[in-house]
């Protein structure tokens, strides 16, 4: 049957055509591109309809590059598309092909959440995409946590520090409970000292305070906050849709550390996205690198991502890679001018260290 291509789907029936996919993602919700519009990028739905409903599209956010060439198309965990209807998938490439065009697009980058198997990689080549010159914008390796059995299944599936300081954290006080827009500077300062701690680039308040009114009225985020006899120590934000969570900003202050008030905001947040009808916990990013050497270097690396990677891993979980980001070209000349100034940047970020 006839597919009708749609350009820019209003917010509400896009939502409701993304909550209600097996892959639905909170990065491809109108949420997410309107926090994206309002740091420096702009955003757009893009769809396929039959018989007037939605049946694949994708969010797609255009950032102006620099030296006036053009922009850059970027599709973030999409499109939502079955990737077995070569049909479809050719119809809604034509769809986003129209729709970067006609805002002067370079590229179209898209970063589809799939597994990184041949497969997919064959099928991306055949539709006309080649590997991105950076390989990943969003984590390309991370550990998801099946929250599906009961609390005791999975507390018992975690390595056994982590479940006996979950359980710390209890006995020495810790409390966690919901945060509300007042306590967003807590969240913050405490975003702040690990940024200086750990030397990690974090956003601007001002982005998680977007973050935070975008998505908490919907019910699909919430900020949890840990405290010892009142004292903000630890913070997370976390993010949830259909059957689906994610860990995205954490942050812990200098004091009461000993108290392990981290893994007993995480275990309070699957417990939040449990309540929702979550079965899986992702816990977004760890260093791209195959397991085996990921397991020679947990016991001896604490640097960086090292770090975040020994906390995270003692959740358990099981490590997925996704098949990255590609690119589909558009101008030729002008992509090779935008991957010489990657080169350039990156050059100089490597010889800076």
């Amino acid at each position: 049957m006839t597919k009708t291509q749609i350009l820019s789907i209003a917010p509400d029936i896009w939502n409701r055509f993304v909550v209600a996919r097996p892959d639905a993602h909170v990065l491809q919700t109108s949420p997410w591109g309107t926090l994206k519009a309002q740091f420096g990028w702009a955003d757009e739905r893009v769809g396929l309809a039959r018989e007037g409903e939605l049946v694949a599209g994708a969010q797609v956010l255009y950032r102006r590059l620099p030296a006036g060439l053009g922009c850059l198309a970027y599709v973030p965990e999409g499109p939502l598309v079955d990737w077995a209807d070569e049909e479809q998938l050719k119809a809604l490439l034509a769809a986003l092909d129209r729709a970067a065009r006609s805002r002067g697009a370079v590229v179209l980058t898209v970063e589809p959440d799939l597994p990184d198997e041949s497969l997919h990689r064959e099928r991306l080549c055949t539709l006309g995409f080649c590997p991105a010159p950076v390989s990943s914008i969003q984590p390309r390796r991370t550990l998801v946590v099946d929250i599906s059995p009961d609390e005791d299944a999975i507390l018992a599936a975690m390595k056994s520090k982590t479940r006996y300081n979950v359980r710390l954290a209890t006995r020495r006080g810790v409390a966690v409970r919901e945060a509300t827009e007042a306590d967003l500077p807590a969240f913050h300062a405490l975003m702040a000292a690990t940024a200086a701690r750990d030397r990690f680039g974090v956003h601007t308040p001002a982005y998680y305070e977007a973050a935070y009114r975008l998505f908490m009225p919907r019910g699909w985020a919430r900020l949890l906050l840990a405290e010892v006899d009142g004292e903000p120590v630890a913070a997370l934000m976390v993010f949830a849709l259909s059957s689906r969570a994610w860990y995205f900003y954490g942050a812990s202050g200098d004091a009461h550390r000993e108290k392990m008030p981290t893994y007993l905001l995480q275990w309070e947040a699957m417990r939040w996205a449990r309540s929702l009808g979550c079965t899986t916990y992702d816990l977004w990013g760890v260093p791209d690198e195959d397991e085996a050497k990921l397991e020679a270097e947990f016991t001896r690396r604490r640097d960086g991502l090292w770090g975040v990677y020994r906390f995270k891993r003692g959740f358990g979980g099981r490590l997925v890679r996704s098949v990255g980001a590609w690119d589909r070209v558009y101008a030729p000349l002008r992509y090779r001018l935008y991957r010489w100034m990657l080169d350039a940047r990156r050059w100089m970020l490597e010889t800076r260290m």
